[in-house]
């Protein structure tokens, strides 16, 4: 197997980056990775690939992305509460495929919040298509499957 180390190491900037943006509330820039038909999603489901016919955390579109940070921002909603901090570590980074227009990405994920001061932690799988554009790599799709996301999962105030 050959490895592309160019590409290899685009997307672990990129994928970096975003984690980086999310940990910091850098949400305008966050939406600004995506593209404008872009998915994100968190399956109930790990083993589902039926995303759109199945329950989900969340499946989002752009309008509903935008959304999702306009609550993060106001506080209006007890659930939307911040963690005052948030730490995301990504590891385990593999390209599955790439063509000329896109490139499928997988990756472990875990996000440590710090919120009325309990430390937890989310670890996942993430998913991630990445389309190619002159301006570089946008966002497509972004799975994030986590684990035990089938069980009861306490408020989650945060972007994946």
């Amino acid at each position: 197997m050959t490895i592309n180390i160019e590409l290899y190491t685009q997307v672990t900037a990129f994928i970096n980056m975003e984690a980086d943006m999310l940990d910091h509330k850098e949400y305008q820039d966050w939406l600004d990775l995506w593209t404008e038909t872009g998915l994100y999603i968190i399956p109930v489901d790990a083993n589902s690939q039926n995303y759109k016919d199945n329950l989900n955390i969340a499946y989002d579109d752009t309008t509903m992305r935008k959304m999702r940070v306009e609550r993060l921002q106001s506080g209006y909603a007890v659930s939307t509460k911040e963690a005052k901090m948030t730490v995301r570590t990504l590891s385990r980074i593999r390209i599955l495929e790439e063509n000329e227009e896109e490139v499928l990405v997988r990756c472990a994920y875990c996000v440590f919040e710090n919120k009325k001061n309990d430390l937890r932690s989310f670890p996942a799988d993430v998913e991630y298509t990445l389309k190619r554009q002159k301006s570089g790599l946008k966002i497509e799709q972004k799975v994030v499957k986590i684990l035990k996301a089938d069980e009861y999962l306490t408020t989650i105030a945060y972007l994946f």
